[in-house]
């Protein structure tokens, strides 16, 4: 009968034993996996910025150019009614007096 309790006790050891190592294992593996997350997460957050920072410089570069691109537009158009009043401010104003004159 003592074997038998000595042999229950030795597989109890035993179970505890590989429980406990289990649970150590278990520790060291959330640990690393924590650890990987963090790393994982930080260079997500890395790309992302670098990505956001990418766009933010083409959206400025697309303004630019845009407001480049009407800031000329403006100028030939207000150079073009420039000339267009040099070369007619006197038949504008003859036609203005005309309206006026006959009423």
């Amino acid at each position: 009968m003592d074997s038998v309790i000595n042999k229950l006790t030795e597989i109890e050891q035993t179970a505890s034993a590989i429980v406990a190592h289990a649970e150590a294992e278990k520790e060291k593996l959330d640990r690393e996996y924590e650890e990987k997350r963090k790393v994982f997460d930080l260079r997500m957050e890395e790309e992302t910025k670098a990505r956001i920072e990418k766009i933010q410089e083409g959206l400025e570069h697309d303004k630019e150019n845009l407001l480049t691109g009407q800031e000329n537009t403006s100028r030939e158009l207000i150079a073009s009614l420039q000339k267009e009043y040099e070369e007619k401010h006197t038949l504008y104003a003859e036609d203005i007096l005309k309206r006026i004159t006959e009423v």
